[in-house]
């Protein structure tokens, strides 16, 4: 059994992905209640998705007069008990099991049934339900960071889930303009992350290696089947290139192929020296000599770019 409507969604944190799972379904014309842990958070979460929807209006991808009326479908709280209005709410804290094992106890006692309750992150539905009684409403519902210009949603059933429950929440994903992909069993890191993190080994691996630098390396991706991938995926890309070719290409590669159980040992040592990337300016690459505001803006101007595109493509 479903919710016969949705006539609000609930979202419980307003972290990185929260705020923008909040404008995602207020953008569609959902009332939309985003709930965290205090009001100075919840203020920076709602400056964050003006800012957002700002981008939102300078690309053409919303009205200017239409943002406030987007802003006014969000209502902030600070009470869990205010879920209990929603037909669907949607978990989005940080990545501590203790602490979503807590929240889905309480949601499924504050939230009456057919209220469903989906979790935002990569944990599998049944890892979230050990407090929970029903069951057979809890599901799995990964977005990818940022969730509001990022299309796709992994939606994954755990072993207790209603049929009708996945059906029913890739409805609605797809009428907020998402595009969900239906996981059939659960599987650590679901799908996105495994095949991306497959790539990142072997990445890691090359440039440990010496085999290449870490800008060749780069290089190769973003000027090869990196252009590809928007349009075919693995799979498709398969099949165009000649099935029986990739077959017999992989039987000779596949081997060759890193498939070590930890990251390169010189990516720890990075690790354990204190690097952290971009954040702090050190990682695989040296960031105090390279502008990387201009590589985020460049990769944001990107997925616009493709939002625009989904746009037309819609268009009847």
């Amino acid at each position: 059994m479903t919710p016969d409507r949705l006539d609000m969604v609930a979202v419980i944190g307003n972290g990185i992905i929260g705020h923008g799972v909040a404008q995602i379904f207020a953008m569609a014309g959902r009332p939309v209640v985003l709930i965290g842990r205090n009001a100075e958070s919840l203020g920076r979460a709602r400056q964050k998705i003006a800012g957002s929807l700002a981008d939102f209006a300078r690309h053409e991808l919303v009205e200017d007069d239409e943002v406030a009326r987007i802003l006014d479908r969000v209502t902030l709280s600070t009470e869990l008990e205010d879920a209990a209005r929603a037909q669907l709410v949607i978990e989005a804290v940080t990545e501590d099991l203790a602490l979503k094992l807590d929240l889905f106890g309480k949601l499924d006692a504050i939230c009456p049934p057919p209220a469903v309750l989906a979790s935002s992150s990569g944990q599998p539905a049944s890892a979230l339900v050990a407090q929970v009684g029903r069951r057979e409403r809890v599901i799995a519902t990964h977005f990818w960071y940022p969730p509001q210009l990022i299309p796709l949603v992994e939606v994954c059933a755990g072993p207790e889930t209603a049929s009708d429950v996945v059906d029913w929440v890739c409805k609605e994903l797809r009428a907020a303009g998402k595009e969900p992909a239906v996981i059939d069993k659960e599987i650590p890191g679901f799908i996105g992350n495994r095949l991306q993190f497959a790539m990142l080994r072997e990445a890691w691996a090359l440039w440990a290696s010496g085999a290449a630098s870490a800008a060749a390396i780069d290089s190769v991706v973003r000027h090869s089947f990196g252009r590809r991938v928007a349009v075919t995926g693995p799979l498709e890309s398969a099949d165009v290139g000649g099935l029986q070719t990739m077959y017999h290409f992989g039987r000779s590669l596949l081997p060759a192929l890193d498939t070590s159980p930890e990251p390169a040992a010189r990516v720890a040592e990075l690790v354990a020296a204190g690097a952290n990337g971009l954040s702090n300016g050190r990682g695989v690459y040296d960031w105090s000599k390279r502008d990387g505001a201009a590589l985020l803006a460049a990769r944001m101007d990107e997925l616009f770019r493709w939002l625009k595109h989904d746009k037309a493509a819609k268009r009847p």
